[in-house]
């Protein structure tokens, strides 16, 4: 057959019904994938417009620490800037969670941070500049919104790769199976009316036999009378 159908398939009509169950499912399958891409993809570009605002106020807000940063090391000298970091205790405190997205599981990021003020911080006031305690407070707030950015970027990479498992999907039931599986069924279809054919030619020559075998009998009593 010159369309493309099932291999090793046995044309019967148990296998019929059996096909045309599987082609059922299979567009009902290819229908409710359709509605999960076009739901992932509203779901995608609800968030790229989200992360362009954040990738924005984070770079905004690290370069403004860094230039602090680099106004503290010219005023107070690099190796002032490097001893007060280290006396600068953690503060910080993040909680991964994860929450689905039309089944795909991507992260939840809690961020727990206290506000410092300049005692909290650790290191002393006769060694340090303002310069410096305005680097810190900017590269705190920069903390908050690359983890933000972090979350937001993973969640937009985990629904990208699921888009196209899903579109790849769609489109193998959409081009292969499902026309695959409706060839086979008018296959096994066309088969079996092409046998129920043959067999009807094979019982009325079987009828006409036995008639004629009857009538030549009845001929050869009359005969024999």
């Amino acid at each position: 057959m010159a369309q493309d159908i099932i291999d090793g398939i046995n044309p019967t009509r148990m296998e019929l019904l059996n096909l045309k169950k599987r082609t059922k499912l299979a567009e009902k399958g290819y229908t409710l994938l359709k509605e999960k891409r076009s739901a992932l993809i509203k779901e995608f570009f609800d968030i790229l417009d989200r992360v362009k605002g954040v990738r924005e106020e984070a770079y905004s807000k690290l370069n403004e620490a860094i230039i602090a940063l680099t106004s503290a090391q010219i005023v107070m000298g690099d190796m002032a800037v490097r001893k007060a970091s280290l006396a600068v205790k953690e503060s910080i405190d993040v909680d991964i969670a994860s929450r689905s997205i039309m089944g795909v599981s991507v992260p939840i990021v809690n961020i727990n941070m206290d506000e410092k003020s300049l005692i909290d911080r650790g290191y002393g006031f006769n060694d340090t500049s303002i310069q410096l305690d305005e680097a810190a407070k900017k590269f705190e707030e920069s903390i908050k919104l690359v983890i933000e950015l972090a979350e937001i970027e993973k969640t937009i990479y985990l629904l990208a790769d699921e888009i196209e498992a899903t579109k790849r999907r769609v489109n193998a039931l959409e081009h292969i199976m499902i026309p695959k599986f409706k060839n086979t069924v008018k296959f096994i279809d066309m088969r079996l009316q092409d046998l129920e054919r043959e067999n009807f030619v094979r019982l009325k020559k079987i009828q006409s036999t036995v008639e004629d075998k009857e009538e030549e009998n009845s001929d050869e009593m009359e005969i024999a009378v």
